[in-house]
């Protein structure tokens, strides 16, 4: 039920947005450790997934709660993030991580300033974001680095707390 939700809500971004989840699997990168599933009447209504793992920024190693696997059906569309973001608070203060952290590509700018109006997350500008790809081939290099808008939600610790620096690491896949 999850990768079809996927394929249904990531599909109308790009067909290889929606690939990675036409073998049944319900990830497209690294495996969520905990996800926030919201249901109605329909089925699925949104989805977010999170994972603790460590970053870099900059030159500091970071323990973060990365964000990501985010999807709202196509007729919920402007209801769901700060719903999600806010389910998973209880998960995020139990996991005792400083920061969660996640991504979205440059067309959800307008979408995610809305809720970081009300302090939940803070944009992040000037960052790059380095991932290891999740499939290895032998014609391809084995990490990608892109221009994604950066999101940091201050959990344990004040956003004054977050690393400068100009490029983070993941240290893995993007979730």
């Amino acid at each position: 039920e999850l990768s079809e939700f996927f394929r249904a809500t990531y599909g109308p971004t790009g067909e290889f947005n929606a690939k990675p989840f036409e073998t049944g699997r319900s990830w497209a990168g690294a495996r969520p450790e905990r996800r926030a599933i919201a249901y109605d009447s329909k089925g699925i209504a949104s989805h977010m997934g999170l994972l603790r793992r460590f970053i870099k920024v900059g030159d500091t190693d970071l323990l973060v709660a990365e964000l990501g696997l985010y999807g709202v059906r196509p007729d919920l569309e402007g209801l769901g993030i700060a719903h999600s973001i806010r389910a998973l608070a209880p998960a995020l203060q139990e996991l005792a991580v400083p920061f969660a952290f996640g991504t979205v590509r440059h067309a959800m700018r307008n979408h995610v300033e809305r809720f970081c109006r009300d302090g939940i997350s803070n944009i992040v500008t000037g960052v790059r974001v380095r991932s290891t790809l999740p499939d290895v081939l032998p014609d391809m290099p084995s990490t990608r680095t892109e221009d994604v808008l950066v999101l940091v939600f201050p959990i344990g610790r004040p956003m004054s707390e977050w690393p400068s620096g100009s490029l983070i690491e993941r240290n893995g896949c993007e979730l």
